[in-house]
């Protein structure tokens, strides 16, 4: 409610056409400029009472190239300031003050009247958050430092936020762009997957952070890079491991072992479940996954003694400890092996000895062990266990709510172990899983994985040629699993594979601060691109367009360019240097943006050739085909 009437409030503010000129109205009062409060609340602004309003003024000014009404306290010193940024006489930055410092200010990018960027400023810190609907809430982070992300997962828990905490977890899109080798995005890819689904439960369950705890500071060893070329990557990696979150409540400290952090464009990401959270509970997890020799520092038995514990649970996690330490140290393929028999007897063991409150978390961390360990190829035999601890969970009509939770992760080891296979039939494989994700959707159709599986049929079915399926499925995520956060671009992928002979919206603002919108093009064959500078293939595809712009601009040819960097000055540097010259629309997010989401962009290039009527003659037109077209549309 709050932040509903904060919306209408900046609402009025931004329809308000008198108040940035003195001659079109009469401006506005202390009262009326001091109602105004931050959209987010975990802002610390100067609030004058009313004895101290009443000694404020409120001017109109010029500032710098931009104009604005400010308010000053009896002092002189900043407390408000409300700007037109694009002297349209409209307020679209309401930026607020703390000791004459702005330390927050809350934006409207597209000029509508609504706010759809909130930023910190100062010392209260770095945080960029976008807000797609304009409904109050962040959809996600363009700038959070690593700080910042264990402040936003200690209010997460707080409040069991769920896509508070999913919003802070490392993309698909985000992790394709850190060009991290084969092996190791499966594994992160995994464990995003199952620190999505599984924050509900382990928030729920928790025993570390309660309503009254309070986020005091971060701890952490210096960061470091994983360089290019290693285990196959193909661009530098820098990440935090054995990250701690300190927590204070009535005078009493604790720590939350939050794990490994990375760095994506201006922010950092979490690709794991924060640990040590419920009684009994070691290091596991995202420990240590970079730098397989790190400086673990796992949850000492003492830490968990005291708690209600058993001696057989404490000394099982004991042996756990060690057993991790051990698995840090190596890379030898048969020793991992072994040592991950050796966790899941140990954890298989703790699900039958804890108490009953802790089983589910124990089977939890059971599945997620040797899901995570077949998929990284360190445990050959992973998949049958698995495959055995799902026939006892459904078995047990007490574990009901645990099989989809496990029975996906098995059918993710069983895939990864078909591929893995001497002499794989990889068609064969690739029709059982997807004959798994079918049955899994028909089986389980409201559990926290249904949209990964509907997600995996229909870009199989896209990429297959079957477009009316992944269409079906794609709207199916829609209408089924609107919450999820894969709901909006899967709705923009149907809208692109139902696109032909229709016309399709795109808007947005180039590099060079122009704005362009598709409608403007009326009467011209436009090719869309969308591309990025870390994929080699649409940098080669650029060669070829730029040939045929210049043998085709005079005959009503024009080329949009999307680019889904994540880095806008990378973007910008080789659009410069390669001297590409049509327009190339940008907005932060890489294939997380809203642009990409628009069109439900999974994979670059893509490529739409849109008609003289504005309608889309090809949504996945290929290069090879593009020339052809032209000869037969122009002159």
């Amino acid at each position: 409610m709050l932040v509903r009437t904060a919306l209408m409030a900046i609402g009025l503010w931004g329809a308000w056409l008198g108040p940035l000129n003195p001659l079109l109205a009469s401006q506005p009062s202390i009262q009326q400029a001091l109602a105004l409060k931050p959209l987010q609340a975990d802002v610390d602004v100067d609030r004058p009472d009313e004895k101290q309003a009443a000694e404020c003024t409120i001017a109109a000014e010029t500032l710098g190239a931009d104009s604005g009404w400010v308010v000053r306290d009896e002092s002189g010193i900043t407390l408000r300031r409300f700007v037109d940024t694009n002297n349209d006489k409209k307020v679209d930055q309401w930026c607020y003050f703390r000791n004459g410092i702005e330390v927050y200010r809350d934006m409207d990018a597209n000029f509508n009247g609504k706010a759809d960027q909130y930023r910190w400023l100062g010392p209260a810190g770095t945080r960029w958050g976008y807000d797609a609907n304009e409904d109050g809430r962040i959809d996600r982070w363009k700038a959070i430092s690593a700080e910042e992300v264990t402040l936003e997962l200690v209010t997460a828990l707080k409040t069991r936020d769920v896509e508070r905490f999913r919003r802070l977890l490392i993309t698909p899109e985000e992790l394709r762009s850190l060009g991290a080798g084969p092996q190791l995005q499966e594994t992160l890819a995994g464990k995003i997957r199952e620190a999505s689904g599984g924050f509900a439960g382990l928030a729920a369950r928790q025993q570390i952070v309660g309503s009254g705890s309070q986020w005091i500071g971060f701890g952490a060893l210096k960061p470091g890079v994983v360089p290019s070329g290693t285990n196959g990557s193909t661009g530098d990696v820098m990440v935090y491991e054995n990250v701690l979150a300190l927590i204070e409540a009535d005078g009493r400290h604790g720590q939350i072992q939050v794990g490994t952090l990375v760095r994506v464009g201006d922010g950092w990401r979490l690709i794991d479940l924060p640990e040590n959270l419920v009684a009994g509970q070691a290091t596991e997890g995202s420990s240590g996954i970079f730098f397989q020799a790190s400086h673990a520092r796992p949850v000492a038995a003492d830490a968990v003694a005291g708690q209600g514990i058993s001696a057989e649970v404490q000394e099982a996690v004991t042996a756990l400890e060690q057993l991790d330490l051990k698995l840090a140290a190596t890379n030898a393929p048969r020793e991992l092996a072994e040592l991950n028999q050796q966790r899941t007897d140990l954890l298989e063991k703790l699900s039958q000895v804890a108490a009953e409150a802790d089983r589910e978390i124990w089977l939890r961390q059971l599945a997620d062990t040797i899901s995570s360990a077949v998929q990284a190829g360190n445990y050959p035999e992973g998949a049958a266990r698995l495959g055995k601890l799902l026939a006892a969970i459904e078995k047990d009509p007490a574990r009901k709510d645990l099989q989809p939770y496990v029975k996906f992760r098995y059918l993710s080891s069983a895939y990864t172990s078909g591929l893995q296979a001497p002499g794989a039939d990889f068609a064969k494989v690739q029709e059982q899983w997807l004959k798994d994700m079918e049955g899994f959707v028909k089986e389980f159709p409201g559990s926290s994985d249904a949209p990964e599986a509907m997600l995996q049929l229909a870009i199989a079915e896209e990429f297959a040629g079957r477009h009316d399926r992944a269409s079906q499925w794609y709207g199916r995520i829609v209408a089924e699993s609107s919450d999820s956060p894969l709901a909006n671009k899967a709705a923009g992928a149907k809208t692109r594979l139902d696109s032909v002979g229709k016309e399709i919206r795109l808007k947005g603002t180039a590099l060079n601060g122009q704005a362009i919108d598709l409608a403007q093009f009326r009467g011209r064959v436009v090719l869309v691109h969308y591309w990025a500078t870390w994929c080699e293939p649409c940098k080669q595809d650029l060669t070829a367009l730029k040939t045929l712009w210049q043998q085709y601009a005079k005959q009503k040819f024009a080329i949009i360019g999307v680019g889904l960097d994540s880095d806008r000055q990378q973007l910008d540097q080789y659009v410069q240097t390669q001297r590409i010259e049509w327009p190339q629309l940008y907005e932060p997010g890489g294939l997380d943006s809203r642009l990409a989401n628009e069109l439900g962009i999974f994979t670059l290039p893509i490529m739409l050739l849109i008609d003289e009527k504005g309608q889309v003659l090809n949504r996945n037109i290929h290069l090879s085909e593009l020339e052809a077209e032209l000869k037969k549309r122009l002159p």
